[in-house]
């Protein structure tokens, strides 16, 4: 009698240990079918791009080559006149970088307008009809799918050439891609301020201005400070189709094959970023912080 109490709890723990294993087994093929599903992916496709481990080497020593004809030669003992001449031009690209750093505030400051009035119809959890939101979330696809040159040149075409295009090309780039994800912030906002709203007779309007946007606020500055930083990049070579800043200048000293200006404008360039990616972190974390606390 004892003997046989025993042994049921031992069959039934051992039925339970091979139900596991089972089970991690089945997790384990799963990943392995997995993993051999993107190492396959991965290689035909760099079968069908042509992807070459040969002429990747060969060509790494030519890309060396280039970018050390691009740098001048700094020596110690005149270094002061190395560095002037190299920067024969800086007053000149730093007004253009200037012009750069706002056409991407600009674009950025109306895309994310836009795409916040955009976002609220475009949450399908508070949409005021589900087909307003297959419109509106259509509408945004096709402003973040159409890359910003291709924009730029529509613009450019329609205004002409300078920063106008430049920062038109932005703001609806920007919309389509803050509008995605306001939407989606807007998505995980509680109910019950909504409701709340809606119970004291709030309009539509009212409860996405006091009862969502409260919430989504420091996601929504959050992701509007971070895209700041992405139109700072993008607008540096919006100048490359004509739509003002610096890129202007970098394309004309490619095409003359100006190799020293070409540096002189990729380390300006590359400067200006990471000042503004530091800066703006702070702020972000700053403005997030304050809200969050509020």
């Amino acid at each position: 009698m004892a003997q046989s109490a025993w042994s049921a709890p031992s069959a039934a723990g051992l039925a339970l240990e091979n139900r596991h294993r089972d089970g991690e087994r089945a997790v384990w093929r799963r990943q392995g079918l997995i993993a051999a599903a993107l190492v396959a992916a991965t290689l035909a496709s760099g079968w069908y791009s042509e992807v070459d481990g040969g002429r990747l080497l060969d060509g790494l020593p030519r890309i060396a080559n280039y970018i050390g004809r691009t740098l001048p030669p700094l020596r110690a003992e005149t270094l002061g006149a190395d560095l002037a001449e190299w920067y024969w031009n800086l007053g000149e690209w730093l007004v253009l970088l200037v012009d750069t750093a706002l056409i991407a505030y600009v674009g950025t400051a109306f895309g994310a307008g836009a795409a916040l009035l955009l976002s609220f119809p475009a949450a399908a959890r508070f949409t005021p009809h589900p087909a307003v939101a297959f419109a509106v979330r259509r509408l945004l696809e096709a402003a973040r799918a159409v890359p910003v040159l291709v924009f730029a040149l529509i613009f450019v075409f329609a205004f002409g050439l300078g920063p106008l295009a430049g920062a038109m090309a932005l703001a609806v780039h920007t919309m389509g891609a803050l509008g995605k994800l306001y939407a989606e912030i807007h998505e995980n906002a509680l109910a019950g301020p909504v409701d709340a709203v809606r119970a004291s007779g709030g309009s539509w309007t009212q409860q996405m201005r006091f009862g969502v946007l409260p919430q989504s606020m420091p996601g929504v500055v959050s992701y509007g400070v971070l895209r700041f930083e992405i139109n700072v990049r993008e607008a540096s070579i919006l100048g490359f189709v004509g739509a003002g800043g610096i890129g202007e200048e970098l394309y004309t000293a490619v095409r003359r094959f100006e190799y020293s200006d070409i540096s002189a404008l990729v380390l300006l360039i590359l400067l200006t970023v990471v000042l503004l990616d530091g800066v703006c972190t702070r702020l972000r974390r700053r403005i997030t912080g304050a809200l969050s606390a509020a």
